[in-house]
This record gives structure tokens, sequence and C-alpha cells, in this order.
């Protein structure tokens, strides 16, 4: 190998490299930020660094530099920007009212991320790509944000309940980050190529309601996601799981 070729391989595997930490900059600039009371600037660095995060590994892939070390260095830079940031900020903005308790419940958020994050890269190499166990952390990260957001839409008369909502939804989250609920990845794509134009409609549905009111419907975006991992856990994979118990059970 050349010493450019060289040169252009050491390039090719630092800049997945440096986007995760940018990644990880922008969540050390939220927390910043959050201390100082600027809790919008926060977020949005959050969700920055939430596109950032879906950018490093495709970077990696296309330049065929995926390594080790860079999976584990995401994983630490998704543990301060999207455990430990948002942690502070829903600390910082609501949960300071509860006192030691809200100090508590930030705790518990940034710790289940920081697990989920543990199981996740000892379980990687066996799990399937097609979905994730547990909430994945920068969705739970993005759901406290896009929380911010939508509290600020809120008639003045739900004003005194959104501390509790934090706080409930801090927690709801961090449950979700460790349990064994099974959330779509978007790893794979066979209904995209099944269905291209059903999906391309739909995507333009969904950006068109994100576009129209983002503070509101990002949040609910979340919620969705969260909810659609309940319902195929909890109802439609028991459901499929009978079926195919009947199926394959003889008959009498």
């Amino acid at each position: 190998m050349s010493k450019e070729e060289r040169k252009a391989r050491r390039t090719a595997y630092l800049l997945p490299n440096l986007i995760t930490t940018l990644s990880m900059f922008l969540g050390f600039l939220s927390m910043v930020w959050s201390i100082q009371g600027r809790f919008e600037d926060a977020c949005i660095a959050i969700l920055l660094s939430a596109l950032l995060d879906g950018l490093d590994g495709k970077v990696a892939r296309l330049t065929h530099t995926a390594s080790e070390f860079g999976v584990q260095y995401d994983s630490l830079a998704d543990a301060v920007a999207f455990g430990i940031a948002p942690a502070l900020l829903i600390l910082q903005w609501q949960l300071l009212t509860f006192g030691n308790l809200g100090v508590a419940v930030a705790f518990i958020y940034a710790a289940c991320g920081v697990l989920r994050l543990a199981r996740f890269n000892i379980s990687s190499g066996v799990a399937g790509k097609r979905f994730f166990i547990g909430l994945p952390i920068p969705a739970g990260g993005c759901t406290l944000i896009t929380f911010f957001f939508f509290a600020q839409t809120l008639p003045e008369v739900f004003a005194r309940f959104i501390p509790w909502l934090a706080f409930f939804l801090a927690v709801f989250v961090g449950i979700l980050m460790v349990s064994r609920v099974r959330y779509f990845s978007f790893k794979e794509y066979d209904f995209i190529r099944a269905h291209p134009v059903r999906c391309l409609v739909a995507i333009f549905f969904l950006l068109g309601l994100l576009f129209s009111h983002p503070r509101i419907f990002g949040f609910v975006f979340c919620l969705f996601y969260i909810i659609g991992g309940l319902i195929y856990t909890y109802i439609l994979l028991p459901r499929r799981d009978r079926q195919l118990m009947r199926a394959f059970t003889p008959g009498k």
C-alpha cells in the first residue's frame, strides 16, 4: 500500500470518529446550556447530536472503516448526549421542584440509559437487526427533549402539571430503556422495498405534519414510537405466537 493510500485510509478511519466526537461535544454543550438556563438551545443541541449519531455509523460502513473501537466510542458518546445531557436538562428545567427526589429521578433515567447501552454492546453480535430490545437511548433522549417543546404549546392551565408530567415521563422512559420491549430498528428495509409508493406517501405525510407544527408532532411521533413497541410486544407478538402454536399443534 502506497503512502497516499495509507493517508486516505487513515482519513477515512478518522471521519466517523470525528462525527461521533462532534455528537458528544453537542451533548456536552447541551449540559453547559442547561446549567445556564438556556433550555431551548440545550434541546436543539441534543437533537443535532441525534442527527449526527445516525450518520457516523453509516459513514463507517460506506467507507469500510467500521471497528470495535468505533462501536465503543459511539456508545460512550451516546451516554453523554442522550443519557447525561437530557437528565441534566430535565432536572434543571422541572425536576429541581421535587428536591432530592427530582435528582434521584434524573439519575434513574441516566443510569437506565447507560445500562441500556451496556446491554446493547454485549448482545449486538447475537441479537437480530430488525428490532431493538428496549427503547434505544437516542429515542429516549429525544422523547424528553421533544416534551420540552411540546410543553411550551400547552395552555397556561396545564402549567402546574408539567413538573409531574416530566417526573413520570423520565421514570417511564428510563424503565422502557432497560425493558424487554421490542422496537423497530429501521435497519432492514423489506417492507419499504415491498411497498415503496405507500412508504413514500407516508413519509411525505409525516414530514408535512412535522413541518406544520414541529413542537407538537415531534413529541407525538416519539409517543407513537413508544406505544408502537408496547403494542407489538404485548399484543401482536403474543397473538402471533399463539397462532403459530395452533398451526403446529397436531389435531386430536
